[in-house]
């Protein structure tokens, strides 16, 4: 069950999701529609809720990080986007309604990626031009602004679905599976977080704890989706199961049984909660929420 903080940082999020989306010519409004339908989708907003967790508990206003966590929410849904295309992924359903491409076709769905890729970083440098005589806030925002390219990109998201890909019908060693889990899932979990801390003006005590804790949950979290593909019900978890056993790819469960996956969740969620276990009642949501990811069905 997801917290109240969750689920109203959850709700600001979706209540700003489009606010961020630039004006598109009446001509294109096909690409606007495309891109708000993913959008508003629903999902869990897991990563622009730690951005806004993650400047809160640095001392920063969430607020005034609403662009940052909205970029990174387009950033991610791109990403899904392409990952449900018949040269990837090739599937049907995505958080529980027909994938993009089977409403507006690939094309189309192609350039709804690109366009919500580009749309995050039009967002983030429209507000970094609101702080060119603000040396100090301008900074934090291009702080956040690198973590979240570096993330998402051929040092993060990107390599790790191309390691993804790459291992498939393969044997793959711990090394490997590692590197494709915590770049392909948790590296993007980690961007959000450090972005947020840069946003909140966070001591190096602090980014670094976030920065731990995150990788720790954002591996627990691609292993519990692991898990989930084995063991999950379509209906719950808004997609096609079995998938990931169907093409052969590189996981948890394949590599290790299930029993040693949720061995592995708990291990990691444990090491998430005492990492943030010192400041107490400050660190209330980020404790809670590594127990909510562990035990999530969607």
């Amino acid at each position: 069950m997801q917290s109240e903080e969750y689920l109203r940082l959850k709700k600001l999020v979706e209540d700003h999701i489009l606010y961020f989306l630039p004006e598109v010519d009446p001509k294109s409004d096909t690409i606007s529609e495309a891109m708000a339908y993913s959008l508003d989708a629903g999902g869990k907003k897991l990563r622009p809720i730690l951005l806004l967790a993650a400047c809160d508990f640095c001392g920063g206003d969430e607020k005034l990080a609403l662009p940052y966590a909205c970029a990174i929410e387009y950033i991610h849904t791109y990403s899904l986007i392409h990952d449900d295309l018949p040269a990837m992924d090739d599937d049907d359903l995505r958080r529980g309604i027909p994938t993009n491409h089977k409403v507006f076709g690939e094309a189309v769905a192609i350039l709804a990626g690109d366009g919500l890729l580009t749309s995050a970083f039009e967002a983030m440098n429209k507000d970094m031009l609101l702080y060119l005589d603000n040396a100090e806030k301008l900074k934090r925002r291009v702080r956040a602004v690198y973590e979240i390219s570096k993330g998402a990109g051929c040092r993060g998201m990107i390599a790790g679905q191309t390691a993804d890909i790459e291992a498939e019908n393969k044997e793959c060693t711990k090394e490997l599976l590692d590197y494709i889990h915590l770049n392909k899932t948790a590296a993007l979990i980690k961007a959000a977080v450090r972005a947020g801390a840069h946003l909140g003006n966070a001591d190096k005590e602090k980014l670094e704890c976030l920065d731990e804790y995150a990788e720790n949950i954002g591996l627990a979290f691609q292993i519990m989706d692991d898990v989930l593909d084995f063991t999950g019900v379509e209906e719950q978890i808004g997609k096609k199961t079995g998938s990931d056993y169907a093409k052969e790819k590189a996981t948890y469960p394949s590599r290790y049984g299930l029993q040693e996956s949720y061995a592995k969740i708990k291990e990691l969620t444990e090491n998430a909660k005492k990492i943030m276990e010192p400041y107490y009642d400050d660190a209330e949501f980020f404790i809670q929420l590594s127990d909510e990811l562990a035990d999530r069905v969607k």
